[in-house]
């Protein structure tokens, strides 16, 4: 099956901080040694969406990335499909969903990205189970500049909060920029002008920033071959690693993301691109199998040749690990239509496993905070609000992924051996 891509997305981007104080998180997290930031090598780090907001947040933009309609959230209107566990969350980082109960009759409510504590609670999480960091998904349809520049102020705080809450819960970041939904004739100059923003302002020359040999990592999304929603071509490709790799000021270490299927692009030109990249990262994301049984696996029989591929280009290959997929709401698909099972995290750990095999130190897990798309690792209820619907962890905790991600990891980057079946229990 061919894998969904990425998304079109909504009016609404990504986030970055102001420059307060951030608050504590009493006890969450525990004394774990800093992530080296000075490499890619031996991480693993999610990308993390940072694009949700509330009415009553810093953002004032209403329900963006919970509801088709920012003035209004109610069952019809969800563009999300799984409801994040609200229990850890105070009253300051909790903004009520008018409407939603839990089973127990309790008011339901949800989270903004645009609240510095919230962002330092998810960083807490990742230090808590031994993830190494996050790729923050920075929209380039959100920069200024471009069609949704309305954005930006709020993306911009978000960025702010990450930055912090990496350093202080000692994790990693990076940027990873996003072209979906931009116009192909804006891309270059508006995502340029952003990232000499960054590195004029210091941003990208944090402690906690990622690095690899030296430069600072930047990863581009939307790599896709005659994709409508990703508007990328051979030749801007070419024009923007040029600039990364030519612009000493500038300069970055390239990783490109886009078509799983990558090797089987017919384009010479884009055979080029793909192998002048630093790093490849194929998104995965909805490709799988199915066995006799009809179990969903994700598909993984392409991914020592990819490897080796990107081995031979002097390439760093980055696979993409997710947990499941669906995205009924999102798409007002039929409840149940789209969805990969989890199958109670087995789908997530046999790609572990298979990662492995090929002596891989270094994943992309896709994603921590994607409850859009149903590929959320962070905490998620299994009770959700009893109107309208929505996919939980099949009754098990609300940390077990965070969990797994973890101990893949933790196995992984040592090069310990990963068992065919999950090795701890809910």
């Amino acid at each position: 099956m061919k894998p969904f891509g990425r998304k079109p997305i909504p009016a609404l981007i990504c986030v970055v901080l102001l420059l307060t104080p951030l608050a504590t998180l009493g006890g969450v997290v525990p004394n774990t040694p800093l992530v080296d930031a000075t490499t890619l090598h031996h991480k693993v780090m999610c990308g993390y969406q940072g694009w949700f907001r509330c009415p009553g947040d810093a953002a004032d933009l209403g329900w963006v990335h919970w509801s088709r309609n920012a003035q209004r959230i109610a069952p019809e209107t969800l563009t999300f499909e799984m409801w994040p566990d609200m229990h850890e969350y105070p009253t300051t980082e909790r903004y009520l969903a008018p409407g939603f109960t839990y089973p127990d009759g309790t008011p339901a409510d949800l989270f903004s990205s645009d609240n510095a504590a919230t962002v330092l609670r998810h960083f807490a999480e990742m230090r808590q189970y031994g993830i190494d960091g996050a790729w923050l998904q920075r929209f380039v349809v959100g920069l200024p500049g471009a069609p949704v520049a309305q954005t930006y102020p709020s993306n911009w705080r978000v960025l702010q909060h990450v930055r912090a809450a990496a350093q202080q819960t000692g994790r990693a970041w990076a940027i990873s920029y996003d072209i979906a939904a931009m116009p192909t004739d804006r891309i270059f100059q508006t995502l340029t002008t952003d990232w000499k923003k960054l590195v004029d302002d210091q941003i990208v020359a944090d402690p906690r920033y990622l690095h690899e040999g030296g430069r600072p990592v930047v990863q581009i999304w939307g790599c896709y071959y005659h994709n409508p929603h990703n508007r990328m071509t051979a030749e801007l490709g070419h024009q923007l690693v040029d600039f990364f790799k030519t612009n000493r000021r500038y300069a970055a270490f390239v990783v490109g993301g886009g078509d799983w299927d990558w090797r089987r692009n017919p384009d010479a030109v884009w055979q080029k691109l793909f192998r002048r990249f630093d790093a490849y990262a194929p998104w995965n994301i909805g490709n799988y199998t199915q066995d006799a049984a009809g179990a969903k696996h994700a598909a993984t029989h392409y991914w020592a040749e990819d490897k080796l591929e990107c081995a031979k280009a002097g390439m760093v290959w980055l696979p993409v690990v997710y947990p499941g997929f669906s995205w009924d709401n999102l798409q007002r698909l039929t409840p149940g239509s789209s969805n990969i099972p989890r199958r109670g995290g087995k789908f997530l750990w046999e790609q572990f496993h298979a990662l492995a095999a090929l002596h891989v130190d270094t994943v992309y897990v896709a994603m921590f905070d994607e409850v859009d798309e149903g590929t959320a690792i962070f905490k998620v209820t299994s009770t959700p609000p009893t109107q309208g619907h929505f996919v939980g962890y099949e009754g098990l905790p609300s940390d077990w992924y965070l969990r797994l991600v973890g101990e893949g990891g933790r196995r992984l980057k040592p090069g310990l051996p990963v068992p065919a079946e999950i090795p701890i229990q809910p």
